[in-house]
This record gives structure tokens, sequence and C-alpha cells, in this order.
């Protein structure tokens, strides 16, 4: 039995999982961050201990605790280096958490978290296996012979932060043309309203008025009904992300690369373009390709691959 914690700027979600990678049990809380990662950690053991009693074991029965953890993280001693959202600065969360529970605790970047999840559950057979996450920004992680690829201090494979576009739009990270601003949903929604502002006549401006904002789903679910100015949306999203996937594909050929994030539920309408425009991108013309497909875990990922990465580490 291992336990996961999906730690997050809004919520910690925490699970009982089991050698397969299934929840047995799960429950989560307000992070309320700008609290001291005492705080935090403490309620952190508190789910713990919930999950534990909700799945019928008992936290002796527990091998390992993993944690995915936002923000510059130093796995080998379970510190997070820094956490802007949380606030966090060199807070040694393993540790911490071992004043509640003598159980081995491994601390994982939450990005690196979730590819686990994925490539344990989905492409565990793969040998080189990449995960780009879709969400508020783009996160991503790589796993390489079962073991993630961190870098040598332990901040690499932040996939977002390539360029995209040389003296691109600004991003947060502090340089102009990341892949993040193009290919994020936070993108996806600056695109979609500024060509509504354009298209006065487009259906995505009656959707705002039945869902009240706009959101990731606009362009695609107003693209469906043949709305040609949401169409142009989605194509040229989704030609940023092919971009950004096709050099990936050009660097590792892993054999496998999955999407993940809430825009890739959209599925084939998702993948089967994307698929088509990486091909033709693709440097590798003669040899086998690299599978890419879409998420199986979801919200999940975090949750499972903590707890996963856990257990390749004790």
């Amino acid at each position: 039995m291992y336990i996961g914690i999906d730690l997050g700027g809004t919520n910690i979600a925490v699970g009982m999982v089991d050698d397969n990678g299934k929840i047995l049990a799960q429950e989560s809380l307000p992070t309320l961050s700008g609290r001291s990662y005492e705080e935090i950690v403490k309620d952190m053991a508190v789910l713990c201990e919930k999950v534990a009693e909700q799945s019928g074991h008992s936290m002796k029965e527990v091998d390992a605790i993993g944690i995915g953890s936002p923000g510059a993280v130093d796995s080998e001693n379970g510190v997070v280096i820094f956490a802007g959202n949380l606030k966090f600065e060199k807070a040694p969360i393993a540790l911490e958490m071992r004043k509640y529970f003598d159980i081995p605790v491994n601390l994982e970047n939450d990005a690196n978290a979730a590819a686990y999840g994925e490539y344990a559950v989905c492409g565990h057979e793969a040998e080189s296996f990449v995960f780009i996450t879709l969400g508020t920004g783009v996160g991503g992680g790589i796993i390489i012979n079962n073991q993630i690829y961190r870098g040598f201090n332990g901040a690499g494979a932040e996939i977002g932060h390539m360029t995209l576009k040389m003296d691109g739009k600004p991003c947060t990270c502090g340089r102009k043309g990341c892949f993040e601003v193009y290919a994020s949903v936070t993108a996806l929604i600056e695109q979609t309203v500024q060509a509504m502002s354009k298209n006065p006549e487009s259906m995505m401006n009656d959707w705002i008025k039945e869902n009240g904002h706009v959101s990731g789903r606009t362009a695609f679910e107003c693209a469906a009904k043949g709305d040609e100015a949401a169409m142009q949306v989605k194509d040229t999203y989704i030609r940023y992300v092919a971009e950004g996937v096709t050099s990936i594909v050009n660097i590792f050929q892993p054999d496998m690369l999955v999407i993940g994030g809430g825009i890739s539920r959209e599925g084939d309408v998702l993948l089967k373009p994307l698929k088509g425009y990486v091909s033709n991108g693709d440097f590798n013309k003669f040899m086998k390709k690299t599978d890419i497909q879409t998420a199986k875990l979801f919200n999940d990922a975090g949750i499972i691959g903590a707890a996963l990465a856990a257990k390749n580490n004790v």
C-alpha cells in the first residue's frame, strides 16, 4: 500500500493507492496557501490517516508516502526549494511528514508525479515516455527506463518554457515566446476572446450567454457546430500544440507521448489533426513513429504518480 499526495495551490488531494495504481480511498482539503509548510503538512497527515481508515487499512500497512508539489523540488533531500503559489522557500516537506509517520517519504515536482502516474498505468512498456499537460500553463515530465528525468539539479523537463517563437508574447517566466503562452488553456481562452471581439456574429458570443464565461471548451464546442471563427481558433490552437510536440518528438523520439490536462478530453478532435501536423514535421520519416495519445487518468494522475514514484524509490 502507498499513499499519494497531490499538493496544489488550491487543494490537497490524498489517496490510498495499491500496487497496481488503483485508488482505494481519496480525500481532499483546501490548501489555504500562504500558511506555513508545517500547517500544510499537518493537514496532509490528517488526510493520510483518513484514507487509510476509509480503505480498511492502517498507516502501519503503508510502505511509502509520495508527495507531488509545485515549484522547484530537491527530490533527493525532500525539500521544496521554491514554490511561488504556496509561498514555500526551502521547505523540508519530507522531513516534516516523517514527524507524523515512520514511513519513507518521497517528494517530486507535481508535473513529474503526474507524468509518472500516466506512465505507470498507461505507458509502462515504453522505455522512453513524455507527458505534456495543457492547463493554466504547460507542464510535463519525461520518463526514461522507468526513471523520472529531473536534470542534474532537479529542474529538468520544463516543457512549457522552450521557445516556440523568438521575441514572441511575454511569459510569466520572464522570457518571450514560450510554448506555454501559445499552447496552454490560458492561451486558448485569450485566443478565443480575441476572435469573439473580431467576430461579433460568432456562436462563441452566444456560448458565453449560456455558460457565463469563456473556457477552453468554448471554441471547440462552437467549432463542432460549424462556426467558422471558432474553427479557426481551434485549428490555430492545435497547430501551436503540434509545433511544440513536434520539437519534443524530434529531440527525444520517445516510444510514447501523452497529452493531458482538461483539453485532452477533446480526444480525437484534438488528436487526429495534431498527429497529422506532427507527422509532417517529424524529422524521422522512415522509422517507427512515436505513439501519441491523450491522457487516461486526468485528475488522478498526480495522486497515483506520487504514490508509485514513492514505491519505485523505496
